[in-house]
């Protein structure tokens, strides 16, 4: 199966919290979308592995997306070795994306940038022909694959954006995604420890960081991103 876009996220709901507009607005263009989350994120402080398959599976549903897979590597201890980055090039050779969405370059949370430079060095790898990988259980070898673009999307930390994409119109579908995460998120009613995701404040300020990118880019709402090379157009008519 070919995806046009291939997203990758440390945790369940990395992709929905960063990219949950523009996943539901190329799915909306027609696009093949898929997410890949890295871990179960079992050592999360609320809810459970077993729990956040669950609601995965319910934000892949909202968005639309043509497929999502679990690398169900080691919450907090996975690395960047060669062992991860062969199981991540099966998924690139596997699906062969256009493009690839991962976390973002810095942030609070170890996982994410480790996360984002695992799936960045593994693009770059998954093109060279001397690699070998097969799937699991099945004979052939994979072809190459290179991505044409890895971006990689904005999370805790207020980085400043590359390029933001207009997401007027997704913003309710991307709350909706991630309030799937009902275990994670707020809850009056939860007895479960408080963390810094779990807040009222939090989800408010993913709203507003939507709204004040849009803000900038004028539109209503708007995700950021950070590219590894510089953006090209064919003309200036792709910048409007």
């Amino acid at each position: 199966m070919k995806l046009d876009i291939l997203v990758f996220g440390a945790h369940p709901d990395d992709a929905e919290l960063g990219a949950g507009g523009t996943i539901a607005k190329e799915v909306s263009r027609g696009k093949k979308v898929g997410i890949i989350d890295l871990t179960r994120g079992e050592l999360g402080t609320r809810g459970s592995a077993e729990i956040r398959d669950k609601e995965a599976t319910k934000a892949a549903e909202i968005l639309g997306i043509t497929v999502r897979e679990n690398m169900e590597f080691a919450d907090g201890f996975f690395v960047n070795d060669k062992e991860h980055q062969l199981e991540i090039i099966k998924m690139i050779r596997k699906y062969r994306p256009e493009i690839v969405l991962c976390n973002a370059i810095d942030d609070r949370h170890i996982d994410h940038p480790k996360g984002s430079k695992l799936v960045s060095d593994a693009c770059f790898l998954s093109g060279l022909v001397k690699i070998d990988t097969k799937m699991d259980g099945d004979d052939e070898w994979q072809e190459a694959w290179r991505p044409k673009v890895v971006y990689h999307f904005i999370q805790w930390k207020n980085l400043e954006p590359d390029f933001a994409v207009d997401v007027s119109g997704f913003i309710e579908k991307k709350t909706e995604s991630i309030l799937a995460y009902g275990s994670q998120f707020f809850d009056p009613s939860s007895n479960e420890p408080e963390t810094p995701i779990s807040s009222k404040n939090f989800i408010d300020s993913v709203n507003y960081r939507a709204r004040d990118l849009g803000r900038l880019i004028g539109v209503e709402h708007a995700e950021g991103f950070n590219a590894e090379r510089f953006v090209g157009v064919d003309n200036l008519d792709d910048l409007i």
